[in-house]
Formats: structure tokens, sequence, C-alpha cells
């Protein structure tokens, strides 16, 4: 079976555009206009939710090894961060001096600020990551704010599948069940619950949805339709909840409340209306973008985090767009460098438990 291209020129656009929202949210909170950052969620995290939906089978054995095979990637990526930042903040403080560190670390604004530089390994972290708690990493602090994702992507795949193999036949049920409960959580916010539940249920509808688009076409005649009640809703959002409410739609977000829900119904809509209908038929940079989307992803945390140092020497001598395309551009290829060594990581890593099995079979 040849691989759908669409797919990965998809994923390819979405890292893309994911990258240009770390760009603007974290080092862009110094200079690019709040109206520009908010934009910028207009092709959001929620895409990647939908392409996982239209790929992804009944099959749990092959879904349970894809998501073991990932966490392991996870593993050894998080592993190599540790000890990244370890041993800079060990050379800092041998070679340079903990002013300088502190120093360095201001550069990211006193919100990320380390409080605590030690040359002793706070293993508790390494232990953290592994379990999917997000603990800060000092030297590289956008990697975790963005790793939420991960943690709603095991969650949701695992019970995803579950849903497509036990009950193929009321997988309507279950998008009505998760679309009452976004508009239960939302409509008495006293019963929205904390931890995962919120992002579950809006992001399983948005899963079981796709899936059940796949190898479907939007019809031509349903194009404007669905465009028309995207901006219905959007019409909607501002009358109800006052213009303001476009400056609020990332406090909406975590986790995903109607505001944010409707912001998302754009990409969405366009994502599903090019499904099978846009042909892509050769490979591209966008298309090994999309997949290597994963070590992208990894990647563009730490270049993302990179970039601050360019941005706070330079955002006063000139204008805030043109440093904003200069710093999208530099990160993006900082991403594709850093996720080519990423690779290559990966590699011996998996290559190292390969060698530790065969010295521990018996």
């Amino acid at each position: 079976m040849n691989r759908d291209l669409y797919i990965d020129f998809a994923k390819g656009l979405a890292t893309l555009s994911i990258i240009f929202i770390h760009t603007a949210f974290w080092s862009g909170q110094f200079y690019i206009p709040t109206e520009v950052r908010v934009f910028s969620l207009v092709f959001d995290v929620a895409l990647f939710y939908a392409l996982s939906g239209i790929t992804s089978g009944n099959n749990i054995e092959k879904t349970l090894y894809r998501l073991l095979k990932l966490q392991i990637t996870y593993m050894i990526f998080v592993t190599f961060l540790f000890f990244l930042d370890y041993f800079f903040k060990v050379f800092g403080l041998n070679f340079l001096s903990l002013e300088w560190l502190q120093k360095f670390y201001s550069t990211f604004g006193s919100k990320y600020a380390t409080t605590s530089i030690s040359i002793e390994p706070q293993w508790q972290n390494l232990g953290n990551w592994y379990l999917h708690q997000y603990t800060n990493v000092d030297t590289f602090p956008v990697v975790m704010g963005s790793f939420w994702y991960l943690k709603v992507y095991f969650i949701l795949t695992v019970f995803g599948v579950l849903i497509l193999r036990f009950f193929p036949k009321h997988i309507n049920w279950f998008i009505g069940i998760c679309i009452a409960l976004t508009l239960l959580f939302n409509i008495f916010p006293w019963f929205y619950p904390s931890g995962q539940v919120g992002y579950v249920a809006f992001y399983m509808a948005i899963f079981l949805i796709a899936n059940r688009m796949r190898g479907k076409k939007v019809p031509t005649k349903m194009i404007p339709v669905l465009y028309g009640i995207v901006a219905v809703a959007l019409a909607w959002m501002f009358w109800y909840y006052r213009s303001d409410i476009f400056y609020q739609i990332n406090k909406n977000k975590f986790p995903p409340k109607i505001p944010y829900i409707i912001w998302t119904l754009f990409s969405l809509t366009t994502l599903f209306v090019f499904y099978n209908r846009l042909k892509i038929t050769k490979e591209s940079f966008i298309t090994y973008i999309g997949k290597n989307a994963i070590f992208f992803y990894f990647a563009q945390g730490i270049s993302s985090s990179l970039v601050y140092f360019l941005v706070v020497p330079l955002k006063e001598n000139m204008p805030w767009w043109m440093l904003m395309v200069i710093i999208y551009v530099i990160n993006i290829i900082l991403a594709f460098i850093i996720s080519a060594g990423l690779k290559k990581v990966d590699s011996f890593g998996w290559n190292t438990l390969e060698f530790l099995r065969k010295k521990t079979a018996f």
C-alpha cells in the first residue's frame, strides 16, 4: 500500500505551524504584538490529533507496539536532554561562574529563571520525565512547555484504539458522548475536572470524527456549508464573549474551552476539505518534516529555546515583523539540524538497548 503523502504534507505544515506558534508565544513575548501571537493559533495542535485519527486502525497490538516505540524514543530523548542540561551547568560552574549562569538563564525571563543551580544531578527530574511529569528543563524551557501534547496523545491513542476495536458500530455514540462532555464542562465550569479529562473529551471527538473520515471525501456542495458554519460560530463567539475574547484564546486552550474550540474549527475544516482532494505526488521538504514529525517536535523545543539569545539583543534594533520572520526562519533551520542529530541519538539509544538485550539474554 502506497504511503499517503497528503498525510505527511499535512503533518509537515502542522509542524511548521507549531514552530511558528512557539516562536511567537515564547521568545516572541518580548516583541511580537498580541494580535499576531493569537493568529498563530489558527493552525494548532488539534490538527495532529485529527491526522492521528485518520491514520489509526483497530489493531491493538500494532498500536501498542507503536506507542511503546514512541515511549522508548521519548525516554532516549529526555535522557539525552537531562545530561545535556546537567553537563552545561557543570561546565558553567567550573569554567565560568554562578553569576554567569544566572545571567544566562535570566534571558528566558523571570518566569523560567532557575532558582537552583547545582553540580549534583537532579535524578528525580529524569524519573518524572520518564513518567510524563514535565518538570522544567532550565537550559531549554520550551521543551517541557510543549510536551503536554504527548501525554494526551498517549491517553487518546489507547482509548481510541479500544473504541475502534471493541465498539466499531458505536463510534458515533462515543463522538456524541465526547461532545456532550465538552459542552457540559463548558456550560457548567464547576464540573470541569482537573488533569487530562477535559483535554481527552475534546480531542477524542476530533480523533474519532477524523477516523470516520478515513478514505472519504467531503462533498463539494458541503464545502461552503462547512465554512459557513465556521463563520457563524466565530461571529457568535465574538458577539457572546465580546471582542476581548480574541486576546484570551490561548488562555482558553489549557484545557480547551468553547472559544478555543471554535478557533480550531477553521483549520480542522480545511484539513478535511483537502483530504482526498489535494493530491501530493512528490516528496518535498514539507513531507520530509511530516515523516519525521516527532523528531522535529522534539527539536523545536530546543531551537525555540536557543532563539531567545538572538531575540533579546536584536529586538530593539529592527521592526518586529522583520525580526519575527528572521527568527522563524532560523528556528526552522535549527530544528532541521537538531532533528537530524536527534535521529542519530535515537539510533544510538536503540543500538545500546539492543546490545544490552543480547548481553543480558539467557
